[in-house]
């Protein structure tokens, strides 16, 4: 009992220090038990990281994503299967349900086994497709590994990727080249904004099914950058989905292999650490947002606690109702998760982090500017003077960037007219004058006119006509 005590506290100290923010339950489907030695260092850094494998083969009939309306599982990850279909329990469906209610999938694909038909429609639901030939693979005469694939070269070498545009963030960048063994090719909707690609292939690949035995590719399926080798689909609730087009990348022997690019020097390959960096992503460890505290109020508060440097002091009050042209100040508290903890956001000074004022269309489309940090968190905020304009407003900051978790905030406010003891006094408006004179000019004349004519004596007519005669 002694024995066992340490090790019970152990276990119960792993399943607190989860690394992923959405759960460490992972669903891992292989179909031959024998092949998982095959992955065993992926196993092992999923393990040491603080997730909690489950292995189940898609043939087993009481195999459930889900508990009483629930999802089993916080992840799945799913190996190429041998056979034509998943199974009962991982219909396209079901995995899109698995989406719908957060879960994140990782799915790997190979050429030595063909995609089956339900995978197939899945991708096309997402807007993700495949070669019509299911043995297709991609093939780059001009970066390849010549130790492995000297005459083949259908084991792509690439550097790891760069950014897909400036600001975007990149989880998946680095030195070293990352060896993809028969990758399958994908091929992404311009459609959706939801998906982005994570690594392509270079301009000089292409896609080819060597079973063909003509020796060029008339009409090839992609060419190119069109090629993704691994994509991502971010859903609208934030839940990820990640295709992996070679699943024999992430085996053992090719986690540390040598590889020799043309025209290069023998280095090893960077499998581990970029499989390590897409796994992560896909699972939640890396690009998650949290929003802090959200507030508002009128400007005038905000200069008063400024001073006191105290994030807690910098108004909070959300007032329901403004008027119209008064200064207002939002202030917003950003937090990001990597790994094992929340850090403060730090937007690149290519993007901007908006707040929009609006009403059924924006009034006002401002830049947030980060004004102080904690130690887990950064606070945004803007001052603004409202539209001469009453109605139901809102606050809102509307933030969805690739491989960041969605934020949409909302804060309804109502602004009002100007009270009738609100308005400037005559006197206090410069343009006025001219009419306050005129009106004050007009009362003397008019007394002054009254006045003579009161006090002014008529002519005596009477009296002169007497003397006459």
């Amino acid at each position: 009992m002694r024995c066992s005590l340490p090790l019970i506290l152990l276990g119960l100290v792993g399943l607190v220090q989860a690394i992923s923010i959405s759960g460490s339950r992972l669903l891992v489907v292989i179909e031959e038990a024998a092949e998982k030695i095959k992955y065993s260092t992926l196993w092992k850094d999923l393990e040491d990281r603080g997730y909690r494998l489950a292995f189940d083969s898609p043939k087993n009939e009481k195999l459930s994503l889900f508990l009483h309306g629930e999802r089993a599982f916080d992840h799945i990850l799913l190996l190429p299967p041998k056979s034509k279909g998943l199974g009962p329990a991982l219909t396209p469906n079901l995995l899109l349900q698995f989406i719908n209610k957060n879960g994140n999938i990782l799915l790997t694909l190979s050429a030595d086994t063909p995609t089956p038909t339900s995978i197939t429609s899945l991708l096309l639901e997402l807007d993700i497709h495949l070669p019509p030939d299911r043995s297709s693979l991609v093939i780059d005469h001009f970066n390849y590994d010549t130790i492995s694939a000297p005459e083949q070269h259908d084991v792509l070498l690439l550097p790891r990727p760069s950014p897909i545009s400036p600001g975007v963030r990149n989880f998946f960048g680095g030195d070293g080249m990352v060896a993809f063994p028969r990758a399958v090719a994908q091929e992404l909707g311009n459609n959706s904004p939801l998906l982005a690609p994570i690594l392509r292939a270079k301009s000089s690949a292409y896609s080819y099914n060597p079973k063909d035995e003509a020796e060029t590719v008339d009409d090839p399926f992609a060419v190119g950058e069109q090629i993704a080798l691994v994509s991502s689909m971010q859903a609208r609730n934030s839940a990820r989905f990640t295709v992996f087009g070679s699943a024999e990348a992430l085996e053992n022997k090719w986690f540390d292999a040598k590889v020799k690019p043309v025209g290069g020097k023998d280095t090893e390959s960077v499998n581990q650490e970029f499989a390590k960096q897409v796994t992560a992503w896909t699972f939640k460890e890396l690009g998650v947002l949290k929003v802090g505290r959200v507030g508002h109020h009128l400007s005038s508060i905000s200069e008063e606690s400024a001073g006191n440097n105290n994030v807690t002091q910098l108004g909070y009050s959300n007032p329901s109702i403004y008027r119209v042209k008064n200064d207002v100040t939002f202030n917003i508290e950003f937090s990001e998760y990597t790994h094992d903890h929340f850090v403060p956001l730090t937007i690149d000074p290519a993007d901007a982090l908006q707040l929009e004022f609006t009403m059924l269309s924006p009034f006002h489309r401002l830049d947030l500017i980060p004004l102080s940090k904690t130690p887990n968190s950064t606070v945004f905020s803007r001052t603004f003077k409202l539209p001469d304009q009453h109605g139901i407003f809102s606050f809102r900051v509307n933030y969805k960037r690739p491989f960041l978790t969605n934020v949409d905030v909302k804060r309804e406010v109502t602004v009002r007219h100007f009270a009738h003891d609100e308005w400037p006094r005559s006197w206090e408006i410069s343009a006025g004058w001219v009419w306050i004179a005129g009106i004050w000019a007009t009362i003397i004349g008019w007394l002054a006119f009254v006045g003579i004519w009161l006090w002014s004596e008529p002519a005596d007519t009477q009296s002169k006509g007497k003397k006459t005669q």
